[in-house]
């Protein structure tokens, strides 16, 4: 059981409110407005320097794990330079949020109001919108493609290079940028170009080691103030840490966990991107782990201890999103995913101690941070994956999730990169593959797309119902459509240009990226960007692949299933009857069948995918394949500029967007009506898997996982009552088992039944601690907007 330590750190958290933060916003732009016409980059890193030296500091009764991202707990920065026009607009509406809300004082808002005058015409969304075409920007009112989360925000989906820190320290990538910056000779025009970055790197280094000193002074004088000898060696020994690193290598796992929180909070407060990861927290720190135990220094309950400390810091990092984006991330996530298990380079198990410890710790705390993964393998042992089940029945928010190493390595290998960097994988943000410390931006770094918004678009022959807008003229509609050859040819046309659409929009916000909001302190952290002397956004990374959020697989799939078997097989009813049903979201009760008795033959009569019917699964995989060949052709901006890649791939997250999406498509030929969400993930439609788990994990695992290197979500709900048998936790690990024989890629669980979530909903003063998985993050129940936490409610329960 926890300690009464951590019971009250996880107390005061749950008990804190969210707020904004002004600091970061105040001490940024006063740097900004003293550099002008300086390289943007260099602009930035003594902006990020001014921030840290000025910017609030504090250490929390009880703590061992030092380290703000703002002034309060939980308090989230402003970022104006990306955008500021819904900040300004929202600003006095963030407190009456129906969900994520944030507290803003009066003075706050005053003087956030004043810095938000400078920005203006100086943004990152102003500069795409200055550059892009009027067209480019059409789809997303369309509600085809959604990246005002990429315009509005920094880019994120990565790992710091944690093994080489802990080998060398911030001074080694210090000095390394030193010498680099010192040895270019200005007669090559190659090596002019790296200036900027260098010089800019040594700054934000030098100003993440000054911030960790303050720290340590601080810790320092707490120490001699305080009373109580243990809290005071505490204190003295967290100075010493905080004056050793970030700075130099770690010499206990103390220090280890506290440079990695240092490195992970300073690459947040930096730039406002999510899904900065973790990696693998279990490989980069048993090392410390085993040597300071063999040497009498640690135990392993207060190793746990420390473990438990640092989770909860993570837990206090937040970010304000525009209340759209909101829609697509409820719950506040910040998606920092860590990992354990796996394999070592020579395919042998990975899995030691410390990998216990933080499945102990994760169902000890039950928090939503950060997100625990597990990496399968065949060699894994049976007592680990029945620890990992068990946690997930004590968290109740679905961790660990479970990714498969039969499949991510092969994907990645496809993808380029080297074998024994596919062997070190780990996942950032939701559930994207990515090699720690070589990944740039770009694990899951693109513009949603809504496939089921495609479709609809294919079967009116490329026109919108809802706004009578066309942008890729169709062949025709449901009710000329002479074969299910032309219904897939008009889908595959649609989805091709705004495909590529995606890709153009993304290429223009990358520009303004790299021109506007460029991080130097982050870059500095990935291989190869000091020796090739190049940020992260001009190609300094050693593997760069893009790859959007897509969502919608299983409603396409049904719906195309649907027009096949009934309109052009059976003949239950025509193209036209069809078309008319879903004008009229099958509400028209004059016609012969009426509406609705043509929605029941949809939804009872066609094939779902989730029941491992190859009728429907195969067109699930044909509309991927086709996705994949046109998608992998696609580059990004920093293609040819050095990084493996430069190209895009498959990413089936699409996290709560099929809630917010939905109310763009009209009703489908699956059954689903007007405006109601699409599938979550590539998790069959909600109450469409009707065969049980193991026909639904079937489905699920025959997608061409080797294209979906992008990562995708997979959501079973398992009833709880399944587990107060000692051979429920059994039987759920031969399902895992199993799946991942089958080739399944990534899944995970919510223990909960819908009574329980139901009375969530009553009193939610009840359940402020219910956990669940949302999409590829975990939240609690009661933060999540109505419309989310029904859509929880109705995802097939399971039991075994």
């Amino acid at each position: 059981m926890s300690t009464q330590r951590i019971k009250g750190l996880r107390s005061r958290l749950l008990d804190t409110q969210a707020e904004v933060c002004i600091e970061r916003a105040r001490y940024y732009t006063e740097s900004i407005k003293k550099t002008d016409g300086r390289p943007m980059i260099l602009r930035r890193a003594l902006a990020f320097e001014n921030t840290l030296r000025q910017m609030t500091i504090y250490v929390q009764e009880g703590e061992l794990i030092v380290g703000n991202q703002a002034s309060k707990p939980k308090a989230a920065p402003i970022f104006p330079e990306y955008s500021v026009d819904w900040i300004e607009e929202e600003l006095d509406d963030f407190d009456k949020r129906p969900c994520d809300r944030f507290i803003a004082s009066e003075d706050t808002k005053r003087e956030l109001k004043e810095i938000l005058k400078y920005w203006k015409g100086k943004t990152n969304v102003e500069r795409v919108e200055a550059i892009a075409p009027k067209v480019a920007l059409r789809p997303q009112q369309l509600g085809v493609i959604s990246d005002e989360w990429l315009l509005e925000g920094g880019f994120g989906n990565l790992i710091a290079d944690y093994e080489t820190l802990f080998k060398t320290g911030l001074n080694g990538y210090l000095n390394e940028a030193k010498t680099h910056l010192s040895s270019l000779d200005l007669l090559n025009p190659d090596d002019v170009r790296k200036i900027d970055f260098l010089e800019a790197a040594v700054a934000a280094i030098q100003a993440v080691i000054d911030f960790t000193k303050r720290y340590a002074s601080k810790l320092s004088q707490l120490a001699q103030k305080e009373q109580d000898p243990a809290r005071k060696a505490e204190l003295e020994t967290m100075a010493e840490n905080c004056s050793w690193v970030p700075a130099n290598p770690p010499r206990t796992f103390w220090e280890a966990l506290q440079l990695m929180w240092f490195v992970h909070l300073c690459i947040q407060i930096e730039g406002n991107g999510h899904s900065i990861s973790i990696g693998r927290f279990d490989q980069y720190l048993y090392p410390f782990y085993k040597q300071d135990v063999e040497q009498g220094k640690l135990t392993r309950e207060t190793a746990l201890e420390l473990v438990e400390s640092f989770f909860i810091k993570c837990n206090e990092i937040n970010k304000i999103r525009k209340w759209t984006d909101t829609e697509f991330f409820r719950g506040y996530p910040m998606f920092q995913n860590l990992i354990v298990g796996g394999q070592t380079k020579y395919g042998l198990d990975a899995t030691n101690e410390l990998s216990w410890i933080v499945l102990d710790a994760a169902a000890e705390l039950r928090l939503f941070a950060p997100s625990v993964s597990l990496r399968y393998h065949k060699k894994l042992a049976d007592d680990f994956l029945i620890r990992c089940v068990e946690v997930i029945n004590t968290h109740r928010g679905g961790m660990p999730a479970i990714y498969n190493d039969g499949c991510v390595i092969p994907a990645l290998l496809y993808g380029g990169v080297a074998a024994e960097d596919a062997y070190n994988y780990a996942i950032v943000g939701c559930a994207e593959s990515s090699v720690p410390g070589k990944w740039g931006f770009s694990a899951a770094k693109g513009s949603f797309i809504n496939l089921a918004k495609v479709l609809e678009l294919a079967l009116y022959d490329g026109i919108d119902p809802r706004t009578g807008e066309q942008l890729c003229p169709g062949d025709g509609d449901l009710s000329t459509f002479k074969s299910f050859g032309e219904v897939m040819a008009a889908f595959k046309k649609q989805l091709e240009f705004y495909l590529k659409h995606s890709v153009m929009l993304d290429n223009l916000n990358e520009l303004a990226h790299e021109e506007l909001v460029p991080n130097a302190f982050v870059s500095a952290m990935i291989q190869d960007c000091i020796k090739r002397g190049k940020s992260l956004d001009e190609g300094g990374a050693i593997y760069d692949i893009n790859g959007g959020p897509m969502l919608g697989t299983a409603t396409v799939a049904d719906s195309l299933a649907a027009i096949k078997k009934m309109v052009f097989e059976e003949g239950w009813i025509d193209g036209a009857q069809l078309k008319h049903a879903l004008d009229t979201n099958f509400e028209d009760t004059s016609t012969n069948p009426s509406g609705e008795e043509i929605r029941q033959m949809l939804l009872n009569k066609a094939p779902k995918y989730g029941n491992d019917d190859d009728y429907v699964d195969a067109i699930a995989v044909d509309v991927l394949t086709y996705y994949a060949s046109v998608y992998e052709k696609c580059r990004c901006l920093r293609y040819g500029k050095g990084p493996i890649g430069g190209n895009y791939r498959i990413c089936a997250t699409g996290v709560t967007s099929n809630v917010p999406f939905g109310t763009f498509v009209g009703a489908t030929p699956d059954g689903r009506k007007n405006g109601r969400p699409m599938n979550n993930g590539v998790s069959p439609s909600n109450g469409m898997e009707l065969s049980g788990p193991t026909a639904a994990v079937k489905s699920v695992a025959k997608l061409p996982y080797v294209h979906m290197g992008g990562g995708y979500i997979f959501n079973l709900k398992m009833a709880p009552k399944m587990f107060e048998k000692k051979e429920g936790c059994a039987r759920l690990a031969s399902l895992i088992r199993a799946y991942c024989d089958l080739n399944g890629y990534q899944m995970q669980f919510n223990v909960v039944d819908a009574k329980t979530l139901r009375d969530a909903q009553k009193h939610p003063e009840e359940y402020r601690d219910l956990m669940v998985r949302v999409a590829g993050y975990s939240a609690y129940f009661t933060t999540a907007s109505k419309e989310v936490q029904d859509d929880i409610i109705t995802r097939a329960e399971f039991a075994l």
